[in-house]
């Protein structure tokens, strides 16, 4: 194998061993003996996450991790954190004793020692010039669009030594656990699904862990984080680690909203009665809210979901204060530190600005006259004054209109949730014994060779680079497959994984070394068949919504390799099972009438047909002839004419007469398929295969798949009389590819002895 491929893979990710190094603890100063603990592991690891309850010292721990790396690396370290919360960690690392540390608004305010500055400030500093960062509150990472998340975490990668500190890694689901593994490069998201997720029901954005695979899950990330409600939970006693009693009191007023087809008023069940429901109620929420306050002298806070909320509240509240998105930074400090030194009673926001890390334990008194349906802003509001060090009961009124009581109900589902998920981290953590464990590794899949073969069959196991490479030359009579989709599917964390690629110019260099040897092992003159479909560009992922050209990339590197092309086909898709499956709000009726602009067409897939150069030596007789049986394959004249059209049709939208493309009709619906068989992600449609079989070869050619996957292309194959052959990096793919082959085989048999074969 070409050491200019090896070099390519062994380059596509790092590792993520421990980096870090063995500190002195006597250096630590005034810390619990659990905080000593986290504190020496997450310097021997380097790169860590502490996921702690509010008010275990996650700031103590943070500035003293930063005083250590920046004595050992002798480079400033940078501690990003919610706004107004930055200069609160400046006033704990006096009280700690950690010095020089100061509050930065650039890198011009840079010095020696440890710096901090909040999240909006970041793209104001350069990556290159610390030695260390931190990010407090780290789950705030979740409230960002994807391209500022990605840029935060883009912003840590030189920079070896990494820590991240939440109270709330993932309240909701356990796939937001995986920015902070990627931020701390211990794998990317899309390996870490590969690896232990799969697709839950017939949509991409929806996951759940393999049922197989959930206590590895379990053990890898306590392998990287340490996880605690409690000192407890590690081991130690709790000893002033109580918390007081929360007491949760629900308040509902009558708006008299109900919907236009309604007698009487009920429960708001969409998101747009339930705004209208809220914005009826908000005179009555108002008044309840005031009436609460006005009536006492101690300190309250409101938390609000809307500008017309909080104003309207504001003004109820003679000495309340109000903080909201459009006010500068310099006031929205200014009040919280107020609202923390005494100097202001009654403060007014939302918990997107206020509701992490800010100390209000003076506070024992909250109102929620806004509830949204984040689990994770409610938790993080309410712990501002129910967190370890509060002297007295924390009282939290719910207001709300009848209407809204959804709300409520499924933020209370979410909290089951959450407290599952915190219970199933800790208990793992210590079942497995990687509590304060100081390596965590990739675990990347192991990358094997095997072989399955027959008289007319030959399956390998291995990367389809060399598998291909290994092969004769003009070999290959036709080869089709569907390639990865970069972006979309994932099916291992192997640095071979053609999918397993950082973004689309990483899948066409890795693909390209492919390309090449592929044309030199096919025939002169005869087809190579790429399926494919347009990526899509997610908020989330990429910043911005819309399409990448992964057709034209593909048909550019193609030509670059030397292959020529020839033909194209465009396979019609359902728009309906498109929107169910990918959850695109572009193809969704409500957005239609929302605002059209952001609607449009369902992205069909594609057929690119390329032609190696030269001369065919051997003549595809694919229309009628007396030289093959029906069963091998040969086209009517009547089938060309629907196949020669530009659009294959799916079978539910094809003009009248026309057979159509099935999207069910796959090996994910085999009948052979057993309950543990892994399901693909993407297969490709058998009557897509028969198609291109038929036209592009002759029986007894080989047709190649080089991403068979569980092996549909060979099935089909086989079926048709061809040779077939394959290659599959993944082992439990490979293994089902086998079976199917065993099935074709027999399906095949079926055939010539006068039997019917079961449909597929």
């Amino acid at each position: 194998m070409p050491t200019e491929y090896l070099e390519f893979v062994r380059n596509k990710q790092l590792e993520a061993d421990a980096v870090g190094f063995e500190a002195d603890p006597s250096r630590f100063g005034k810390l619990y003996d659990f905080q000593q603990d986290i504190l020496t592991w997450a310097l021997e690891r380097g790169r860590a996450a502490i996921f702690a309850d509010c008010g275990l010292g996650k700031t103590p721990i943070q500035l003293k991790w930063a005083e250590q790396v920046t004595m050992h690396t002798g480079q400033p370290i940078l501690i990003v954190a919610p706004l107004a919360v930055a200069n609160q960690t400046h006033r704990e690392a006096a009280k700690f004793n950690v010095s020089p540390a100061r509050v930065c608004a650039s890198q011009d305010d840079v010095g020696e020692g440890v710096n901090i500055t909040n999240y909006e400030k970041l793209h104001h500093f350069e990556r290159s010039a610390f030695g260390g960062i931190v990010l407090d509150e780290s789950s705030i990472l979740k409230s960002y669009d994807g391209k500022t998340k990605q840029r935060i975490v883009s912003f840590a990668e030189p920079i070896d030594y990494r820590l991240a500190c939440t109270a709330t890694p993932a309240p909701n689901d356990y796939t937001e656990l995986l920015t902070h593994a990627e931020y701390l490069d211990i794998m990317s998201r899309k390996e870490v699904l590969a690896t232990f997720f799969v697709q839950d029901g017939n949509t991409t954005t929806s996951w759940r862990l393999k049922g197989h695979a959930e206590e590895e899950f379990w053990e890898w990330v306590a392998s990287w984080c340490v996880a605690l409600r409690g000192p407890q939970d590690l081991g130690y006693p709790a000893g002033k680690f109580d918390l007081p009693k929360l007491n949760i009191q629900s308040r509902t007023v009558d708006s008299g909203w109900k919907r236009d087809d309604m007698l009487f008023g009920g429960v708001a069940e969409t998101l747009d009665d339930q705004r209208a429901a809220r914005d009826a109620s908000l005179d009555q929420r108002v008044e309840e809210t005031a009436s609460l306050i006005n009536d006492s002298d101690e300190p309250w806070i409101v938390w609000c979901g809307l500008n017309k909320e909080s104003e309207a509240v504001t003004r109820a509240i003679p000495d309340a204060v109000e903080i909201s998105g459009s006010d500068s930074e310099q006031h929205k400090r200014d009040a919280m530190l107020g609202f923390q030194r005494g100097d202001i009673r009654v403060i007014v926001t939302k918990p997107s600005i206020a509701g992490h890390g800010m100390n209000w334990q003076h506070c024992s008194k909250q109102v929620f006259m806004g509830m949204s349906h984040s689990y994770e802003q409610f938790y993080q509001a309410v712990r501002r004054s129910w967190r370890f060090g509060q002297e007295d009961d924390v009282t939290v009124h719910l207001i709300t209109a009848e209407a809204n009581r959804r709300v409520i109900e499924n933020v209370r589902s979410k909290e089951k949730n959450a407290r599952k998920m915190m219970d199933e981290i800790v208990q793992r953590m210590m079942e497995s014994g990687q509590a304060l464990n100081k390596r965590a590794t990739k675990d990347e899949m192991e990358y094997e060779r095997d072989r399955f073969e027959g008289d007319n069959y030959e399956l390998h196991l291995g990367d389809c680079v060399e598998v291909t490479k290994e092969m004769e030359d003009d070999s290959i009579g036709l080869s089709v497959f569907s390639p990865p989709f970069p972006g979309m599917y994932v099916y291992s964390n192997s640095k071979r994984d053609m999918g397993n690629v950082q973004d689309l110019d990483q899948m066409i260099d890795h693909f390209k070394f492919l390309a090449e040897p592929l044309r030199e092992k096919t025939m002169p003159g005869r087809s190579c068949v790429v399926h494919l479909t347009q990526v899509l560009a997610k908020k989330k992922y990429d910043g911005y919504v819309g399409l990448k050209d992964f057709r034209g990339r593909v048909i550019e590197m193609m030509e670059d390799a030397g292959w020529t092309l020839y033909g194209e086909v465009t396979i019609d898709k359902d728009p309906q099972v498109k929107a169910v499956r990918t959850k695109d709000t572009g193809l969704q009726f409500k957005s239609l009438a929302k605002d059209a602009a952001r609607m449009h067409q369902a992205m069909a897939d594609y057929l690119l047909q390329f032609r190696a150069p030269g001369d065919n030596p051997e003549p595809i007789e694919a229309g009628v002839s007396e030289k093959y049986d029906n069963e091998d394959g040969w086209i009517t004249n009547e089938e060309w004419i629907r196949w020669a059209r530009p659009v294959w049709f799916a079978d539910d939208l094809t003009p009248e007469g026309f057979e159509g493309i099935s999207e069910t009709n796959t090996l994910n619906a085999h009948p052979a398929r057993e309950e543990d068989d892994e399901r693909h992600l993407a297969p490709l449609q058998l009557g897509v295969l028969e198609r291109c079989i038929k036209l592009w070869s002759n029986p007894g050619d080989v047709v190649y798949d080089p991403f068979m996957g569980i092996g549909s292309t060979p099935y089909m194959a086989l079926r048709l009389n061809r040779q077939a052959a394959g290659a599959e990096l993944k082992r439990s793919y490979f293994n089902l590819a086998k079976k199917h082959v065993g099935r074709a085989l027999q399906d095949r048999n079926n055939l010539f002895a006068g039997a019917v074969a079961p449909a597929a």
